[in-house]
Formats: C-alpha cells, sequence, structure tokens
C-alpha cells in the first residue's frame, strides 16, 4: 500500500506540519548570560508581563532581545536582569523605593511591580503583600520635615494686634523666627510693659512700675523713679517708696490680649528694703475681672524676706467668652492704719499662665 516506510512517515506528519504553519512556536532558545553574571546558564521564560506598562517596549523586537530600566537605572538585558535573581532585585527596590515585599517569589513579578511604579510613583502601588508606598525624593525630605514642623507651630491670640506696640521691629520672615523671638520676650510702649509666650504658647504679659498707676508717684518727696537691669539685661524703672501713710496702686489690662481657655495667675513684684517701716497693718490685693467678677484678701508684708524680689499673689482666673472683652485691673492699697510705711520697690504686675 506504502511505497516505503518514508512514506508512510510522510502520510502522518502532514497534518503536523499544516498545524505548525498555522501557530508557530519557536523552540526554546539557550541564552548565555555569563557575561552579566558569573555562572551558568539559564533558561529564561519568553512571556511578557505587563507590556503595556513597561519601559522601552517594542511591538517588533524580540521580547528577550529588549532592554529593562530597573531601579537602579542602569540599563542592562532582562535576561542578566532576571539572572540577578529576587534578591538582587530586593537590593534595589529597598535602596530606590524603600524596600519590596518578600513574598515576591520570582523576579518576574518583581517587574511587575517595578514596571507598575515607574507608571505611578506619586500614587504609589498596592500589590500581593505592599502597603500604600509613596515615593519621596531624597530632596523633598527636608523639606516635607520643615513644612511639618511649621504646621506644628501655633501662633498666638491677637498677637498682631499686640505687636503693634512693640518698640523694636520684629523678623516674621517665618513662623520659626517670629515664635523664637516671642519666646524669648518682646518689650512694649518704651520699655513699660513686656510681652513673652510661654512653652504652651499662652500670652504672657510684665506691667512694669512705669505702666502702673501710684499714687504721688511724681511727687519726689514720696516715690523716687530708680534704673534697674532686667532679668533679660534691659534697663528698666521701678518705683521706690521713700515714705507715705497712703499706699495706692493700680494696673490695667486688656483681657483681648491674653489667650482664652488658659488659668493665669497675677502677682505683684516688689521687694522691700532693710529697714523697711510702717508693714505691720497687711496690705489689701485685688482682682478685678471684666462682668463684676472679684478676687480680693490681705498680704502681710512684715513677715516676708528683705532684699530679694517676691511676688505677692493677687488671684487666679480663666477667661471665659464674657470675659474677652473687658479691662481687668489688678490693685494694691492701705490707706486705712494711718501708718507712714517705706522701703518698698514695685518692679511691676505679672500676668501669665499657670504651670
Amino acid at each position: 500500500m506504502f511505497n516505503s516506510s518514508r512514506d508512510m512517515g510522510n502520510q502522518f506528519s502532514e497534518p503536523e506540519a499544516s498545524q505548525s504553519q498555522q501557530q508557530p512556536r519557536p523552540p526554546p532558545q539557550e541564552i548565555n548570560i555569563r557575561e552579566a553574571r558569573p555562572g551558568p546558564a539559564r533558561r529564561v521564560a519568553t512571556a511578557p508581563v505587563n507590556r503595556a506598562k513597561s519601559q522601552n517596549y517594542s511591538e517588533t523586537q524580540p521580547f528577550e532581545q529588549q532592554k529593562f530600566v530597573p531601579y537602579n537605572h542602569e540599563d542592562i538585558s532582562k535576561e542578566a536582569y532576571f539572572s540577578a535573581g529576587k534578591s538582587s532585585f530586593q537590593k534595589r527596590g529597598e535602596q530606590y523605593y524603600g524596600g519590596v515585599s518578600s513574598d515576591h517569589k520570582t523576579s518576574r513579578e518583581a517587574q511587575t511591580v517595578a514596571a507598575q511604579r515607574e507608571a505611578t510613583p506619586s500614587q504609589g502601588y498596592r500589590g500581593k503583600d505592599v502597603e500604600n508606598v509613596t515615593v519621596v525624593k531624597p530632596r523633598e525630605t527636608q523639606g516635607l520635615m520643615q513644612e511639618r514642623s511649621f504646621k506644628e507651630l501655633k501662633l498666638p491670640n491677637n498677637y498682631q494686634e499686640i505687636l503693634k506696640h512693640a518698640d523694636s521691629a520684629i523678623d516674621a520672615s517665618s513662623i520659626e523666627k517670629l515664635s523664637e523671638k516671642l519666646h524669648a520676650g518682646v518689650f512694649l510702649d518704651q520699655k513699660t510693659k513686656k510681652y513673652w509666650l510661654d512653652k504652651s504658647y499662652s500670652n504672657c504679659f510684665m506691667l512694669y512700675a512705669r505702666a502702673l498707676s501710684i499714687t504721688w508717684s511724681e511727687n519726689k518727696n514720696y516715690w523716687r523713679w530708680v534704673p534697674t537691669e532686667d532679668t533679660s539685661g534691659t534697663m528698666i524703672d521701678v518705683a521706690e517708696l521713700k515714705k507715705v501713710c497712703w499706699l495706692e496702686v493700680h494696673g490695667r489690662m486688656d483681657t483681648k490680649m491674653l489667650s482664652p481657655g488658659v488659668l493665669y495667675e497675677v502677682s505683684f513684684v516688689a521687694m522691700l528694703k532693710d529697714p523697711a517701716q510702717g508693714w505691720e497693718v497687711p496690705v489689701n490685693v485685688r482682682l478685678a475681672l471684666p462682668g463684676g467678677k472679684k478676687q480680693e484678701h490681705k498680704e502681710n508684708l512684715i513677715e516676708k524676706l528683705r532684699m530679694q524680689w517676691m511676688e505677692i499673689p493677687v488671684g487666679q482666673f480663666v477667661l471665659s467668652a464674657q470675659d474677652i472683652k473687658g479691662e481687668m485691673e489688678i490693685s494694691m492699697y492701705e490707706y486705712e492704719g494711718g501708718m507712714w510705711k517705706q522701703g518698698l520697690i514695685i518692679k511691676g504686675v505679672v500676668i501669665r499662665a499657670k504651670n
């Protein structure tokens, strides 16, 4: 029936030949990669992954001959890159993107992550076990940290209105410089007041003696003004009592300059010289807040230490919504005992947040 065994083989092989012509299937190629990495040659899969988003992809050039740009941007062949293995890929990923999940078991999957991250680096990529990764360039890190630190800095209440009374210009070119200056303190109204911020960014004030209303203070027979160095090294005037029977001192402060919701304490800052006389009768101290609220008590100065600055407590308060607009008054007085007093030095009134 058949002329030879050769004819028989040709008869049965013709359908296979026609099928191969319809679906050509090239034989696997052995690729020598010794030039890229020492070691035996390996066979590399030829199926492309995510060609649409791969870089430098060509429809006409075979996949194995194309170039691939990995994380460190070295222009090497795909075969050499895949043969480097998962550990090399992860090392490069950690240097450029901050790390790749170890669950990517093949370098082919790793290439998929690389291609998608390169396509949309700002949005990050959510892979199998990869959380949202946002690419931050090294040069942007410092700027982001500075921006975050500026946001954490707080601007005090009504500080612009307060600084209108500053004795010198304030550098407000940045929030950081402004905050540093306000924490150090600013003199107001020709060194009669001082304004500063505490650690909680609460407005604090010192009303020096020149900002207070002292009965008979302009009469040299009863009071005298003495230049004294402040704790900051600035010279300010203090009022020294020479001899008086009627002691009356008042200070006023606009409450809108203070920080709402903060517990404040108010005190007179004074000193008793040695000798000091006429203090057997306690003095009265009073704090009057907007809305008619008052705090008043007596202080016995004869028991205080001499020749050092002391604080005579007046009262404590928290500004409410009704108190935020108005004026508070701080007073110290004694004129009913009929005794002549001397030896008292008044530096001022301190209004600060209580720690």
